[in-house]
């Protein structure tokens, strides 16, 4: 792909905004459109702690009907979210791809009170959440959770404190 043609496929992706006939619900995940810095905490399956600081980006995709974010945790993911509005649904559906270690999730997000809350099944059948709270202009707490016992007991995987970075 040439320079030119990488170009071309950036702007053909990205956009300025919300679609206008979509524009109020997709304010429910349009806040985090920025560039945001993260402390993380990930738990791996045999408890062991890792710490690290990251960062994410948001962005607007698809005509507005879409946005697209790529969060980074140097040594423990890359990966991509596409989060698209659902008008008959209304509800988000959330695709996660995480291609350095072949993770693939779909959710279903919706608000929770003042939280965002995304649900789904990971590979394994394992019930997951993964949850926005502590929600303001310039942070948040990103939860991920996981469940063997359909929603019975939640087991902690991941924390991410995020704030918001001034460019």
């Amino acid at each position: 792909m040439t320079a030119a043609s990488s170009r071309r496929f950036a702007n053909v992706l990205h956009t300025d905004g919300p679609a206008p006939d979509r524009a109020n619900a997709m304010a429910l995940y349009g806040w985090l459109i920025g560039d945001w810095e993260m402390d993380a905490e990930v738990y791996a399956d045999d408890g062991t702690r890792h710490t690290g600081r990251g960062d994410i980006h948001f962005g607007w995709v698809l005509q507005g009907r879409a946005i697209q974010d790529v969060w980074i945790l140097p040594g423990i993911f890359y990966g991509t979210t596409l989060r698209v509005y659902d008008p008959g649904l209304d509800a988000w559906h959330i695709l996660w791809t995480d291609p350095l270690k072949q993770l693939y999730t779909r959710q279903i997000g919706r608000a929770h009170g003042k939280d965002i809350v995304q649900e789904g099944r990971a590979d394994t059948g394992a019930a997951i959440r993964w949850s926005f709270s502590k929600i303001t202009s310039n942070s948040f707490r990103w939860r991920g959770e996981r469940s063997f016992d359909d929603g019975k007991n939640w087991q902690l995987q991941s924390e991410f404190r995020a704030r918001r970075v001034a460019i």
